[in-house]
């Protein structure tokens, strides 16, 4: 075959792939649609009006794990609900080892949350391809390309009218918008990837997510640049692809403008957080306490970056007269979403024995809400040490209750939560052991008196991120999908 006819050959065999591509995807997508009118009829059924209702699907692989996130969907699915009266929501979850009604009640005690109307839950059985265990290596990547699967799985057992991301899985919302058929939106906790990690990598500094013979070598350090650069642009591409883009706070705010140049369709949304409760904690002067609490409100992830507490914390106490430590308590107070969870709560027991500071640690694990306003309501301090934390849900919650807060002076709580209110200090930040050993030693040397002046000023600064904000914000960015 002469080079011309190789050449005319594939040109016309281009020419017929198109169309035909066209078609097999165009084919998909109705097959997929139709497919999902059988399943899970009762979404479809006529309501009281005899109208047929919109249904909104709400991507939460963890929907049972008891974060911020969850705060998030259940309120965003009440806002729906109180507003629209033929909208039905469905959840889809890779919590197979509970019941919707047990997912319900969970929320209900964690949060003091109750679901007002019915939730349908579509269960999917592969969520450990969104685990960064299943991806040792390219973990970004890969729970990326797992999400993909996942989302598959998702539309095989139900396409709804309206797709939300509410966990940040940007890579899926190409796959419901187009394939599915749905309007997509999200709402963006995180990126999932940013220019400070970015940065991070370029400066060769050791993290959780860039260990020493990466950091190490400088060849390995620009693979991981370049891997980190192409991975970007990939996700800038997927997330663009939001009819309606909510982000959390101004820092999320920038790095998704940038990552996705989407600015028409986003908004900052700050995530609802239970202030009411909280803020009926009465504030008491504190001068004659015996023993002050230093408490920490996270979930047992890597990025909390416990053992940074943990490390001020002994700190903190080797200033302190042997005599006196006893009237000093650290609590780590959270949840285990799983095995790695607490796994490193384990690994924190370790470290608390380690530096011979273990008497004065103690772990509250998957507390319920009673429970979380006991430990905030006898809290002196506040703790938050999460690097470049996207907004700080704990740190508003901790803030409300009546505790002094010493936060990370970055992200959420440096641009939006721990600022001067009517000119007044609601709080501390830290970036390192040193300074949080300074800040919790100059927080306890302070009079009550000038305690509660911080605080005073740090409750009347939350009102900003209540539920009811919330909700007005998350029902005023998702009207156009829902009209």
């Amino acid at each position: 075959m002469s080079l011309y006819s190789m050449v005319l050959f594939l040109a016309t065999a281009s020419v017929l792939l198109i169309p035909l591509t066209v078609l097999v995807f165009l084919g998909l997508r109705e097959w997929i649609r139709r497919r999902s009118k059988t399943l899970i009829p009762t979404l479809k059924s006529p309501t009281e009006d005899g109208k047929i209702p919109k249904v909104v699907g709400f991507f939460h692989p963890y929907c049972n794990a008891g974060g911020g996130g969850e705060r998030v969907l259940w309120c965003a699915i009440n806002a729906i609900h109180s507003r629209y009266k033929n909208v039905r929501c469905v959840v889809y979850t890779g919590d197979q080892n509970v019941t919707g009604p047990e997912i319900i009640q969970k929320a209900r005690q964690r949060f003091n949350i109750v679901v007002n109307k019915p939730v349908e839950f579509v269960f999917l059985k592969r969520r450990d391809w969104v685990e960064a265990g299943t991806w040792p290596y390219f973990t970004l990547l890969g729970q990326s390309l797992g999400s993909l699967f996942l989302a598959w799985e998702a539309m095989m057992k139900y396409v709804p009218d309206i797709y939300l991301d509410s966990m940040g899985y940007a890579f899926t919302i190409p796959l419901f918008k187009y394939l599915g058929g749905c309007q997509a939106g999200c709402y963006v906790h995180y990126p999932t990837i940013s220019t400070d990690m970015l940065s991070r990598v370029k400066e060769r500094k050791k993290t959780y997510n860039n260990p020493n013979f990466i950091s190490g070598s400088s060849f390995l350090t620009s693979v991981k640049l370049l891997y980190y650069r192409l991975f970007a642009y990939i996700y800038g591409i997927a997330g663009a692809r939001s009819d309606v883009v909510m982000v959390n706070s101004t820092w999320t705010q920038g790095h998704i403008l940038e990552l996705w140049n989407a600015k028409d369709r986003t908004s900052i949304v700050y995530p609802p957080c239970d202030t009411e409760e909280f803020l009926k904690l009465p504030l008491v002067d504190d001068s004659d306490k015996k023993e002050h609490s230093i408490v920490s409100i996270a979930q047992f992830r890597p990025e909390k970056d416990h053992p940074l507490q943990i490390k001020a914390f002994s700190l903190l106490l080797r200033r302190i007269p042997e005599e006196e430590r006893e009237k000093v308590k650290l609590y780590l107070v959270g949840s285990c979403r799983n095995q790695g969870d607490a796994d490193r709560v384990d690994a924190l027991r370790e470290m608390c024995e380690e530096l011979k500071i273990r008497p004065y640690v103690q772990f509250k694990l998957n507390v319920s809400f009673a429970d979380l306003k006991k430990y905030l309501g006898e809290a002196t301090i506040g703790l938050h040490t999460m690097w470049n934390e996207h907004f700080g849900i704990g740190v508003v919650e901790c803030m409300a209750a009546g505790t002094v807060i010493l936060a990370h002076n970055s992200g959420g709580p440096k641009m939006d939560i721990v600022v001067e209110y009517n000119n007044k200090q609601t709080g501390f930040l830290a970036d390192d052991e040193e300074t949080y050993a300074d800040a919790m030693e100059t927080i306890l040397q302070m009079t009550g008196k000038e305690r509660m002046e911080i605080q005073k000023a740090a409750r009347e600064s939350v009102g900003r991120f209540s539920e009811q904000e919330f909700s007005a914000g998350f029902l005023n960015s998702v009207e156009q999908l829902l009209a």
